[in-house]
């Protein structure tokens, strides 16, 4: 049984072994059934799965792993789980366990599930994030850390992930040279916001400049102590005889080699035992990086300064103003190009040249523009986010209007125009995504149904058993004479293969329509294109248009996904298991707002984990040390 089956009959299975024995229900009709079909597999000897069910003996064992607890379901409604050699239960029977652990999701008992927002590592500034921060802090668009090691994508698969944003010894090297390039580039206006007169001496006006600077530089208040360090390090540049601005600008580049400015460092509560708010600046810089990947503005510094941010109402308005920012583009280009893998396209993706000359330099930046675009637009707009699975418009240019066959689009700019062919319409229907879940010469159905299994529905498939061979399959039409979906269709009566591919395979067959560029094709070779599926659940497709209509029928599953992947990369971290519950809370949210997608990011500011720390969260960085 692959792993992921197995893990998820575990789970369902714990209930057998004393998990909410309470629960009348539970006990009559619910573990008679997971006695029935799952404990012979995963009991305290065999551990199938590696895991043992001894340890689910109390009520509190179904919050440990919701999540996992929501796969579960998806499984046992497609029918998925238990594996298909094994004992089946009957349609009654399984529809008996779907609905108890659907309402158990739904209707949570609050007393029971953890409250615990999370750890919080120290989140040192990507490169995205410390381009933009000199940006808006300085006046300029010098972009230094292109130049720096790049940043490793973590949990979630973003490279904001904390875990993941090591210092390694040359990037030291690298902050000090930026730093200096930086401030030379810098407006004066951002550095000296006083200057000497006949009323204002030379060092007052150093500590004045430097303590506005400092302040914007560490996104809060700079502290006494703090400001007397610099000022030490003006006194001794002017002793050496350095003018009063060469001084100064010394004194800033203190600030930007700091901990203060390298890292979001958010205070500590002290003696907490139990979750507290976030502190009011800190507040305000996760917000600014989560929808701008920059530093607060001085409205919001402001907000956060006067007491009123934390105030539901303020803080709504300032996520209203914000995402209407031109800086919100940062969010549609650095969250969507990786929840949807498209940044791909400027790094590892490459098409076969001799097979498909017209992928060129132009196109694939237009590839990887459409859906930032489009994602920028559902945001600004606060269009449905159920558009990503099916719109009848997108965004072009030129290059890819032609490529498209949409005419009456001209110039390099990326502009919403019309679609007329529904096949395209939404992410499925996207030439970036359908090229990099595609092989160099040829489409492929498990990649594409993989992806969407993935991003679209959440429920990504677990690794191919040891030993096989995923390219294996070859070609579009193989050495035996057999077609690409023959050879495919062959390799699923493997026992070992069957239950992923049963579900991956047809998802992918649906897009096939689709060349390994994304262009329509109606011909693989000289054989008309198939294009047909059906689900695990029975339902049959064929081609773009009705697997859409399939995906639109789990729009809250493909919401639940979204809220997951845009959680995780607004917080800096990996989903856990205690997160799950402010998953769903959110998702839920959207779904009761007509999926508009200014409440999934609402919503998401009004999280538990977004706006609380836990308690003894110590970081490894002083506060106070510049």
């Amino acid at each position: 049984m692959p792993v992921a089956l197995s893990l998820a009959a575990v789970f369902i299975c714990c209930f057998a072994l004393g998990g909410f024995a309470q629960e009348p229900a539970f006990l009559k009709e619910i573990r008679p059934l997971m006695e029935k079909y799952c404990v012979d597999c995963h009991d305290a000897e065999k551990t199938k799965g590696d895991v043992n069910l001894a340890q689910f003996d109390e009520e509190s064992a179904f919050w440990r792993d919701p999540k996992l607890w929501e796969r579960v379901l998806v499984q046992l409604r497609d029918k998925v789980m238990p594996p298909p050699k094994k004992k089946q239960p009957a349609d009654e029977e399984r529809a008996r366990l779907v609905s108890w652990i659907s309402q158990t999701l739904d209707h949570p008992d609050l007393s029971k599930v953890p409250k615990d927002p999370g750890k919080q590592g120290l989140h040192r500034l990507s490169r995205l994030e410390y381009n933009n921060t000199l940006r808006d802090l300085l006046g300029v668009d010098t972009h230094p850390a292109d130049q720096f090691p790049p940043d490793s994508g973590g949990g979630g698969g973003f490279d904001n992930n904390a875990d993941t944003l090591f210092i390694p010894p040359v990037l030291i090297e690298k902050y000090f040279e930026a730093a200096a390039d930086a401030l030379a580039a810098a407006k004066p206006e951002r550095l000296f916001s006083q200057r000497p007169t006949a009323e204002l001496d030379e060092s007052s006006a150093a500590r004045a400049s430097l303590s506005q600077f400092a302040t914007r530089g560490f996104r809060r208040p700079v502290q006494e102590e703090e400001l007397a360090r610099l000022m030490r390090c003006y006194d001794a540049a002017r002793q050496r005889g350095e003018s009063w601005e060469d001084a100064v600008r010394l004194s800033c580049r203190v600030v930007l080699i700091s901990s203060q400015f390298l890292f979001r460092i958010e205070p500590e509560s002290d003696g907490a035992v139990e979750p507290y708010p976030v502190e009011a600046y800190a507040l305000a810089s996760r917000l600014s990086y989560f929808l701008w990947s920059s530093m607060p503005d001085e409205e919001l510094l402001r907000a956060a300064g006067d007491g009123t941010l934390q105030k539901a109402p303020v803080l709504e308005a300032q996520v209203v103003r914000m995402l209407a920012d031109p800086k919100a583009h940062a969010l549609a280009e650095n969250f969507a190009s990786q929840w949807l893998r498209t940044k791909e396209l400027r790094t590892v993706v490459e098409p076969a040249r001799d097979k498909f000359p017209q992928f060129t330099p132009e196109l694939r930046d237009a590839f990887y523009s459409e859906p930032v675009e489009f994602f920028h637009a559902l945001l600004g707009k606060n269009e449905a986010l159920t558009d990503c699975l099916n719109a009848d418009y997108t965004f072009a240019n030129e290059t890819l209007a032609k490529f498209y066959g949409i005419e009456g689009v001209t110039g390099n700019e990326m502009r919403r125009v019309t679609l007329t062919d529904k096949n395209r319409g939404g992410i499925l229907g996207m030439a970036g995504v359908l090229t990099l879940t595609s092989y160099p010469r040829r489409t492929s159905p498990v990649l594409r149904g993989k992806w969407v299994m993935e991003e679209v529905l959440g429920t990504p498939p677990p690794p191919p058993p040891p030993l096989v061979n995923t390219q294996k399959i070859g070609g579009e039409r193989t050495q035996d004479g057999l077609t690409f979906r023959q050879r495919l269709e062959e390799h699923r009566a493997d026992p070992a293969c069957a239950g992923c591919h049963a579900r991956m395979d047809p998802l992918g067959f649906g897009l096939e329509n689709f060349d390994a560029l994304g262009a329509w094709r109606t011909k693989v070779g000289d054989l008309p294109v198939d294009a047909s599926g059906q689900m695990v659940t029975g339902e049959k497709f064929t081609g773009p248009v009705e697997l859409k209509a399939l995906l639109m029928a789990r729009k809250d599953e493909f919401t639940r996904a979204l809220t997951e992947r845009m959680l995780s990369y607004a917080l800096g971290r990996g989903i856990e298991s205690y997160d799950w519950l402010s998953v769903r809370t959110i998702s839920a949210a959207v779904a009761a707002d007509g999926y508009r997608a200014q409440r999934l990011v609402l919503e998401i500011v009004r999280s538990f984990p977004f706006q609380y720390r836990r308690a003894g969260a110590v970081q490894n960085v002083a506060h106070s040390q510049p």
